[in-house]
């Protein structure tokens, strides 16, 4: 009887601490939604221009499906070796498809990894990746999403084409003008906008001119291309209030939503 009532204590104390973890993520995003909509109002936005874009990485199924019944659909992933395992694991226990956003470097050689799993590669940082995907996509008679990520603050350690000082220094402009134009022009993907990679600062303030930067690069790339680029994926949990007030309208946000980073 001793080993039975143990057992039982043990999974007694395990669904606890599920139970606990599922309101811990769900009062986080709550959070996170509130701060969303103060930001939109400071800055005479609709929330719902903004996508919340919970960001699993290293987190396990479980919780991604506890961010889901909190209402979360929208989903980030850096790594396809993790993503290929969780990805099928939550699509077959979901009742709605949630949407699978890839916000890591790609590798060319792994592009064919990535096109199954994900509706949105927000990574695409040169035209032989977009030709990579553009292939597979007319190969598997799909249609990707994708969003250029740029280099708009000039960190050497950051990916992304180079776009620091674009809009006064014609060597970096010119070459991010053909590199649209060719992108732009592939089929089977579609150019939705820009992702940029902020610096990491205390005060978040000190972020706003890169968001700012890079709205005015999305603007003047729209004007130029006559390409409705709806999207910026700018902004994560340190930030994404003042990225929100610069224009967002996709926000990553992993640690306010999920705690410190597990191994999955």
């Amino acid at each position: 009887m001793m080993i039975q009532l143990n057992s039982v204590t043990t999974h007694e104390s395990f669904i606890t601490k599920i139970m606990t973890i599922d309101i811990a993520i769900k009062d986080n995003i709550a959070r996170v939604q509130e701060k969303v909509t103060a930001a939109c109002a400071r800055a005479g936005r609709d929330p719902a221009q903004v996508t919340l874009i919970a960001v699993s990485k290293t987190h396990p199924p479980a919780a991604i499906q506890a961010a889901m019944a909190a209402g979360v659909q929208h989903f980030g992933e850096n790594r396809v070796e993790e993503a290929s395992t969780k990805i099928p694991m939550v699509n077959q226990a979901a009742e709605k498809l949630p949407t699978w956003h890839m916000i890591g470097h790609v590798q060319s050689r792994k592009a064919k990894l990535v096109l199954p799993l994900f509706d949105v590669v927000h990574s695409v940082d040169s035209v032989k990746l977009a030709e990579k995907f553009s292939t597979l996509a007319l190969e598997q008679q799909k249609s990707l999403s994708i969003l250029l990520e740029v280099n708009i603050s000039g960190e050497e350690v950051k990916d992304g084409i180079q776009a620091a000082n674009w809009s006064h220094d014609a060597a970096v402009k010119a070459p991010l003008w053909q590199t649209v134009q060719q992108i732009s022009a592939l089929p089977g993907i579609e150019l939705r906008g820009l992702m940029t990679m902020a610096p990491f600062y205390d005060d978040a303030e000190q972020t706003r001119p890169i968001f700012a930067d890079l709205a005015a690069l999305r603007a003047a790339l729209s004007a130029d291309f006559g390409l409705p680029l709806p999207e910026l994926s700018m902004g994560m949990t340190n930030d994404y209030m003042v990225a929100i007030e610069e224009g967002a309208t996709l926000i990553r946000i992993g640690r306010a939503i999920f705690g410190e980073r597990d191994e999955f």
